[in-house]
């Protein structure tokens, strides 16, 4: 039995055409118009494979590996904009408070904190990721479904639906993801900008000179008696 591939343009949803009240803090549309793009592209994929009657191939092109791999891009690249993003606040912050070029470089984002970035991102995408078993699960049935068994094709057609809808929720959920990053390190950036350099330099400095031009000054007008040494200089 040749297998159908369902249109999933409209199940993606708000991943092909958003709907938002205000852009996140973050550019993040090109991210969007890749994944929607890629998995158009999956399905156009497996129609042309579908054509060939190549069954496999189908099942292969729509399979849980080239859905997650897509999924997964997409959280890499905005984990990465995020942080990039942060480092630049930082960096701004710190050049307005005039903080050392060393000290503020120690609180740019490391490589740990942008895995737990990614990961945090990530997390909205369980139900995604759920979705994608039971594509597998729907394909093992198809892959050996016959002209008759047209349960076990629409099963996989629903599961595919289904993934899309689910990718939906997930890039939705990155979303709000990317806002609360920009919460969680506020309080760190607000640290940076509000920072200012010790007086305590400025005072071991001045203050031995300040004491000595008083007391030069001092001897000057008559009113202290210079020592020997300053008084032989001076030629008094």
């Amino acid at each position: 039995m040749p297998l159908r591939v369902p249109e999933l343009a409209p199940s993606l949803g708000r991943v092909v055409v958003p709907r938002r009240l205000a852009a996140p803090w973050v550019p993040l549309d090109d991210i969007r118009e890749e994944l929607a793009t890629r998995v158009i592209e999956l399905g156009g994929e497996a129609r042309r494979a579908a054509g060939r009657e190549a069954r496999t191939e189908v099942l292969e092109a729509l399979g849980r590996a080239t859905w997650l791999a897509a999924w997964e891009r997409a959280v890499r690249r905005a984990a990465d904009r995020v942080a990039d993003a942060l480092d630049g606040a930082i960096e701004y912050a710190a050049r307005t408070a005039r903080m050392p070029r060393r000290r503020w470089r120690r609180r740019l984002v490391a490589s740990a904190e942008r895995r737990a970035i990614a990961a945090r991102l990530g997390a909205g995408g369980a139900g995604f990721v759920d979705a994608l078993d039971q594509v597998a699960a729907a394909a093992a049935g198809a892959a050996d479904a016959n002209v008759l068994d047209h349960a076990a094709h629409r099963a996989w057609q629903d599961a595919l639906q289904t993934a899309a809808r689910r990718l939906e929720a997930a890039w939705l959920a990155l979303e709000a993801a990317v806002d609360a990053e920009r919460e969680r390190w506020a309080a760190e950036i607000d640290g940076i900008a509000a920072w200012r350099p010790p007086l305590w330099p400025v005072f071991a400095l001045w203050a031995p000179l300040a004491a000595a031009a008083l007391g030069l000054g001092l001897v000057l007008g008559g009113y202290l008696d210079a020592p020997v040494w300053l008084a032989q200089w001076l030629g008094f």
